[in-house]
């Protein structure tokens, strides 16, 4: 036996120093020629090797944010040149030609003047605003968007994003939280339950409504359609209001690693978890299904919402326009009262009269604010008092903003900014509640982009006014 040890000891120093990995490597080698010989792929490799390749630049430290910019660009350029048409048609069926036929009905019905007014002047007006402002981008919109997301662009963005919120004191499955909240902030606040922490989930939950949730994105659409748009010669107009729709988007998320940093470092602190994002493979586009789930489940969802909260908030805005209280009514009244906050924050009290009135839904933000604009402004000849004009596109909704409620483009540039950074809907508040079940932080959640949108607002204000 001890010969044998010394036979094979003697062998094994006459072998060179690489044979072990000669050995290795022969083996493997083997493996592939059989793998290759009995395994059909049925074209796997190749698509392996495009993913390989899409993700060599979606994924990249610095080209992955360039492409991100750039596909977003695209989709709202999209957006913002394909909604103009659409929208006219729409003002014309439901607006100028619907208000007409339904106004005569009931006057020929003999229908009392407060009748007519509370119901075709306000809540039909004010609904029909609604479809026709909202529906055009919506539809143009989401379908692109889920096109992204069906394609298995989004989990990238997520990954992009990953090392951005663990530098910030967050955990990496805000990144997807976040791009939940651009559907619906209260989504996104529900999706927060796939973050274990308590401690990173809240700060999920405080951050979400700095993602640009569906009622929202007509509103920067139409600012940066009528007002930023116009600086420039109109062939430049529509890439310049996707610039700014997609700049607006981009502060949004810079504002929650800002605050989800602040947060880490204060009243949330504590170390950040680690998990593993699987990236999902590449899949071609199923145009049909887009269509349905982005009209459908989307499109329409949202739309109804918009529509269901448009009906009572117009009756509101009738109301408060025609009920007088002393020498003025009380929409009058309310907006004086707020005037001075309005004019510090570049904005009007107009404007943040109708944030009130919208509490419920986002979506009305633009009907409320041209309505209020125009009743409580002189009515153009032969429009009953509280009557919302028959405005046919977005150079006449611009015209009636500037002569009739005095807006500049700095009025412009702070209602995006506070479109962003303003309060959630009370939808989102009351699932921050059922999530959190802390009244103090459903406060902080719902206060804390108030105070943000005030303090951003006043401070670009002041500067511009410095500088002008």
């Amino acid at each position: 036996m001890t010969d044998l040890l010394d036979e094979a000891a003697r062998l094994r120093r006459d072998l060179s120093d690489d044979v072990g990995d000669r050995i290795v490597e022969s083996l493997y080698t083997d493996a592939a020629r059989l793998a290759a010989e009995s395994v059909d792929r049925d074209g796997a490799a190749a698509r392996l090797t495009v993913d390989r390749a899409l993700d060599r630049v979606l994924t990249h430290r610095v080209w992955g944010f360039v492409a991100m910019g750039v596909l977003f660009f695209g989709v709202f350029w999209f957006t913002i040149a394909g909604a103009a048409v659409p929208s006219d048609l729409l003002y014309t069926l439901l607006v100028e030609n619907g208000h007409t036929w339904l106004r005569d009905g009931f006057t020929a019905l003999g229908a009392p003047a407060v009748v007519t007014g509370l119901l075709v002047d306000g809540v039909y007006l004010a609904t029909a605003w609604v479809v026709a402002v909202m529906l055009p981008p919506m539809a143009i919109f989401f379908p692109l968007f889920t096109l992204l997301e069906d394609f298995g662009y989004l989990p990238r963005v997520a990954f992009n994003l990953d090392r951005l919120f663990a530098r910030a004191g967050a955990h990496g499955k805000q990144s997807l939280t976040m791009m939940m909240g651009y559907g619906c902030n209260a989504a996104g606040v529900t999706a927060t339950r796939i973050i274990d922490s308590r401690r990173e989930r809240l700060i999920a939950v405080i951050t979400n409504n700095f993602s640009i949730c569906n009622g929202r994105w007509p509103t920067l659409i139409l600012m940066g359609t009528i007002f930023v748009g116009a600086v420039v010669p109109p062939a430049l107009a529509g890439f310049v209001a996707a610039g700014a729709v997609v700049a607006v988007v981009i502060l949004g998320i810079g504002v929650t690693l800002a605050v989800s940093w602040a947060l880490s470092r204060t009243v949330l602190q504590g170390e950040s978890s680690v998990y593993s994002l699987e990236l999902p493979p590449y899949r071609p586009p199923r145009v049909l299904r887009t269509l349905y789930t982005s009209i459908i489940d989307r499109t329409l969802k949202v739309l109804r919402r918009a529509v269901v909260m448009a009906a009572p908030a117009g009756a509101v805005i009738w109301l408060v326009s025609n009920v007088d209280l002393g020498d003025a009514s009380v929409a009058a009244h309310l907006v004086t009262a707020l005037e001075p906050i309005g004019w510090l924050m570049g904005l009007n009290g107009i404007i943040l009269l109708a944030y009130v009135v919208a509490v419920p839904a986002n979506e009305i933000i633009i009907p409320t604010i041209v309505m209020l604009t125009l009743t409580l402004g002189a009515p153009a000849a032969g429009a009953a008092p509280g009557v919302m004009l028959e405005l046919g596109d977005d150079a006449q909704i611009g015209s009636v903003l500037v002569t009739t409620g005095g807006w500049t483009l700095l009025t412009a540039v702070n209602l995006m900014l506070f479109t962003l950074l303003h309060h959630p809907c009370s939808t989102t508040v009351l699932t921050i509640w059922h999530e959190t079940r802390s009244l103090r932080w459903t406060l902080v959640a719902t206060l804390l982009p108030l105070a943000l949108g005030f303090v951003v607002c006043a401070s670009v204000a002041g500067l511009w006014r410095l500088v002008s």
